[in-house]
This record gives C-alpha cells, structure tokens and sequence, in this order.
C-alpha cells in the first residue's frame, strides 16, 4: 500500500525491515553474531552493535548499556535522552535472540527500566519464564508503567537476531520501527481480532504493546 511515498509492508508475527542510513560502518556483521549473547562479546563490539539500531543523528548523542555480568552498565552517558543496547531472551539454552534496540526518551523513561530488570534477574539465574511473569506482575503493582505519550523504539539495524519462530530457533530480520501502542488490540484498529494483519501488534492488549512499521528501503522510500 502506498502513504506519502512510503511502501510499507507488515509481517505478521515478525519484526523486520530493510535498515535506513543508521548502520554503524563497523557494527558486527550478522553472520558473526554469537549464538548466545552474553556478557563475553567486547564493550565495543556491543557499543557498536547498539547504537546501529538508531538512526545516526540520534546515535550521537544517546546513552549506551553494555551487558555485564549483573546485567546491563551504563557504557557511555548521552546527552539527548535516548537509549541503546542490545537485549536478549534465550529461546534455547544453547540460543538467545540478539536484539540491537534504542529507546527515544520516553521509552527510555518506561519501556526499558523492564529490560534493565529482566537481564538484572537473567544474571542471577531466573528462568525465562519467571522473567516474564516478574515483568507483568511489575506494571501490575505500579513498578513500571507504560509510555504515556506516543513514541517510537527503533530497530533499524540490519543484524536483528530475533524470535521465537514456530519450531522455537531465531531468525535473521533487518530493522523496523515499534510504535507505542499501550494496550492496543486489533478491535482499536477495526478488526475483529485482537491481532491485526497490518499494522502487526507485538503484545496486543498489554502495558508494552508495541505497533511494528516496516518501511520499504527502496529509493521511492528514501
């Protein structure tokens, strides 16, 4: 479909797109991603793998977590309010997703004070599935709370490792953007379902619901 110049396609399940001008010249290329993320891949390499998620004006000035041993440390300290780094959930115990993200100042404020506490509970030992309990429970109790205004969390890097896909491996996706969407169903969009076909919710009906854009990067759309 077309809007104002933009093809804009939907994946379904999926988080995936054709990465804008974001890429950082030395960011990890996608076949050399570790199968399983953790704190062993260099500051630098994880420095360099975060900030392509962002688009280059908003690279320059944003605030960089590394994943450490008991979970995520500032690695540098931006000035603009936004957010990068690069999040993990293990699909297997042998593979984790490998995901680059990079909040704008409110997903900064909300969205990632979770991730921050998912990988502090990861590093101790908690099972994937207490994480997400632990996660739901905390906007439950008033702990986290979804973003109140609209924003955007972008994923343009073009080495997305995510999943789970229905056999339960991880898949290589290029980059997107996520809109705040907080408990957004399909029946908010006019559909019948709780999931629509386009635009794909990611938690439909939940605090973090998250509403995924996927622009075509052909020249039309540049």
């Amino acid at each position: 479909m077309k809007f104002v110049s933009w093809r804009i396609t939907i994946l379904a399940g999926a988080l995936l797109v054709g990465a804008l001008s974001a890429i950082a010249a030395d960011q990890v290329p996608f076949e050399k991603l570790p199968k399983v993320m953790d704190a062993s891949m260099p500051r630098d390499e994880q420095m360099s793998l975060a900030l392509s998620a962002c688009p280059k004006e908003v690279a320059s000035n944003a605030t960089v977590y590394v994943l450490g041993s008991k979970g995520y440390e500032i690695a540098r300290q931006g000035t603009n309010g936004a957010s990068a780094l690069v999040t993990r959930s293990f699909v297997r115990p042998d593979e984790t997703t490998v995901g680059p993200m990079c909040y704008d100042p409110e997903g900064s404020r909300t969205l990632l004070q979770v991730e921050l506490y998912k990988e502090e509970l990861r590093s101790k030992g908690t099972s994937e599935a207490d994480i997400k309990t632990a996660a739901a429970n905390g906007y439950k109790d008033g702990r986290f709370k979804p973003p109140s205004k609209p924003g955007v969390l972008y994923m343009l890097s073009s080495d997305n490792r995510l999943g789970p896909t229905a056999d339960n491996k991880t898949v290589h996706f290029p980059g997107h953007f996520m809109f705040y969407a907080p408990y957004m169903t399909g029946k908010d969009l006019g559909y019948e379902s709780a999931t629509p076909e386009a635009p794909y919710l990611v938690n439909a009906g939940k605090p973090d619901a998250l509403m995924v854009v996927i622009p075509d990067s052909n020249a039309e759309a540049k």
